[in-house]
């Protein structure tokens, strides 16, 4: 049985503009010419980024910008010892203003995604962008309607689309062995220490080299915290625990966990969205939960996104997944491999797809994915719509925690129904920057 749904592109986001299979601008590369690429953001995600590039032949690196000097002379270095020699800057705006550069690969902390995206959309430039793509719902459509406006080829770092297993188990999924799906289950667990980040208190002494207000950019106003800042050489940026910046754990990994079930059901929504938590191991400073549980009803099916930080039990042998349940069998794909599962007495044949390093490749594909679209202006795997899609479903489970409410989601006018929620959707940025497409 084909458990499929259709898809709603051609209405959502209310955009009142159909995304074809081709976005032809007149101003494609020749086949032996590189794309110049500037790279905003040269924190974890950002220096992975560089590196990842510098695989492609394609690419060619040509400016760097961070607000923080060592990160930025630390991407020098890459550069160099690629046999590149860049000058970085701390002003991504000189980047964008550069009509040198073909593209930009934005690795900021996520309140900058949107704002970035873009300005680069209108400068002309196609986009990297990482997941999450935006800390507000409303920020995700204008992403879209930017690149849709100036034509511009936006590929989000959702790059498991790009990955061999979750390949895979698309295909499996659509070719309907699972039989009737109805419920699908996602999961990370870890322990994390009692004292979590530690609680360090807010100072006016601010790290040398960091440009503190740029990197707040239209995020609120407030005094230098080591744990909102979130760069430690022992852990990975601690940023993304505050709810100003980002999301949390829903929106770090919940985007990666949940983006495989719209890539295998067409990219359908779901139609309402409830979740609890809260910090009930750790006594750090974040402000977003330690441990919670989200629950999402889609079209046909139900699913759910649990996230522990006090208990390591594995599911299916795996710390952090994605299950998808059907009469007949279930899957299971997470980046170490993927298994179906036949349930008893189901006819299905058991197939196991891991250690295979072929499959298990998921970033450099996913780089070279974006090089092939620039220069024929198709659609990337993961075209900024896919993310901003399964963004959109992990800050609403967000605003359900926070506003301790169900959320009914309405497609069509890409909102909820819930009045007393609706402004939580609308992003608030401080003067002088302006979302504007």
């Amino acid at each position: 049985m084909d458990n499929r749904k259709p898809t709603r592109r051609d209405a959502s986001l209310a955009l009142g503009a159909a995304f074809t299979t081709s976005i032809f601008t007149g101003q494609v590369k020749g086949a032996n010419d590189r794309i110049s690429v500037g790279f905003i953001g040269l924190g974890a995600m950002g220096s992975g980024n560089l590196n990842y590039a510098m695989k492609v032949p394609g690419f060619q690196p040509a400016a760097l910008c961070d607000v923080y000097q060592p990160h930025l002379e630390r991407a020098e270095a890459t550069a160099r010892r690629g046999g590149i020699e860049i000058k970085g800057t701390d002003d991504f705006r000189k980047i964008l203003a550069d009509k040198s550069i073909d593209a930009v690969c934005i690795s900021t902390p996520d309140h900058w995604h949107a704002y970035m995206t873009v300005e680069a959309c209108k400068a002309g430039k196609d986009v990297y962008v990482e997941k999450p793509a935006s800390v507000y719902v409303d920020e995700g459509t204008k992403m879209v309607a930017a690149a849709r406006k100036y034509r511009r080829v936006v590929q989000a770092g959702t790059m498991q689309r790009s990955g061999g297993y979750f390949k895979k188990a698309a295909e499996l999924v659509k070719s309907g062995v699972l039989g009737k799906v109805t419920f699908c289950h996602t999961w990370q667990a870890g322990v994390t220490p009692k004292e979590g980040y530690g609680n360090p208190a807010d100072t006016a002494e601010i790290p040398p080299g960091l440009n503190w207000d740029m990197w707040l950019g239209p995020a609120p106003k407030v005094p230098f915290n080591a744990n909102r800042w979130g760069v430690k050489a022992a852990t990975f940026p601690t940023f993304r625990y505050f709810w100003d910046y980002a999301g949390g754990a829903m929106t770090d990994w919940g985007v990666h966990l949940i983006d495989p079930l719209h890539q295998c059901f067409d990219e359908v929504m779901p139609t309402a969205i409830n979740s609890q938590g809260g910090k009930l191991w750790v006594n750090d400073n974040r402000d977003t939960p330690d441990t919670l549980l989200a629950t999402f009803e889609y079209p046909g099916f139900l699913a759910s996104y649990e996230s522990r930080t006090a208990n390591p039990m594995l599911m299916f042998g795996q710390n952090a997944g994605t299950s998808i349940h059907g009469t007949e069998a279930t899957l299971v794909v997470t980046r170490s491999g993927c298994w179906l599962i036949p349930n008893a007495k189901s006819e299905v044949q058991e197939q196991t797809y891991e250690k295979n390093e072929e499959m298990r490749q998921m970033n450099v594909p996913h780089w070279e994915n974006w090089l092939a679209c620039i220069k024929s202006r198709e659609k990337p795997t993961s075209d900024i719509e896919t993310c901003v899609r399964s963004s959109t479903v992990c800050i609403l489970a967000n605003l359900s925690l926070r506003h301790k409410t169900r959320l009914d989601w309405d497609e069509k006018n890409w909102t909820v129904k819930q009045n007393e929620v609706k402004q939580a959707l609308k992003a608030k940025y401080r003067s002088p920057w302006k979302l504007e497409v």
